[in-house]
């Protein structure tokens, strides 16, 4: 399923969700991350490929009875992420907007929706 960003904070700060960002380590340096949030690619730069400990990685993050909250840059990687982690039987949800939210009229995110957009918690550099 798909969750607000503002849900899956509220949800991560209760402790009942553990928050992975699925974004590549690239991406986290140089755009901003959440403190706190695990970071665990789903594909790794440069080329893209699927990241082969995505399984392990998220297995190990992710405590049984807790929900998995997926973070990427729009909300579109998140979502096969999170269909992977339900495939491995992990409770997931997709948060939509992702970090970024959607490009503007210029091609310029983080002025449309998102993570850093709603005002919720995060760092650069």
């Amino acid at each position: 399923g798909d969750v607000s960003p503002q849900l899956a904070h509220a949800w991560w700060q209760a402790g009942e969700a553990v928050l992975v960002d699925v974004r590549t380590d690239a991406e986290r340096e140089w755009v901003g991350f959440v403190p706190g949030a695990v970071a665990l690619a789903w594909k790794q730069w440069p080329g893209m490929a699927l990241n082969s400990a995505f399984d392990e990685g998220l297995r190990a993050a992710v405590p049984a009875g807790k929900k998995a909250v997926l973070l990427c840059r729009s909300g579109v990687r998140s979502v096969a992420a999170a269909k992977r982690a339900a495939q491995l039987g992990i409770e997931a949800y997709n948060i939509l907007e992702g970090f970024e939210g959607d490009p503007d009229e210029q091609a310029h995110r983080g002025r449309k929706g998102g993570w850093r957009f709603h005002g919720l918690p995060w760092r650069q550099g």
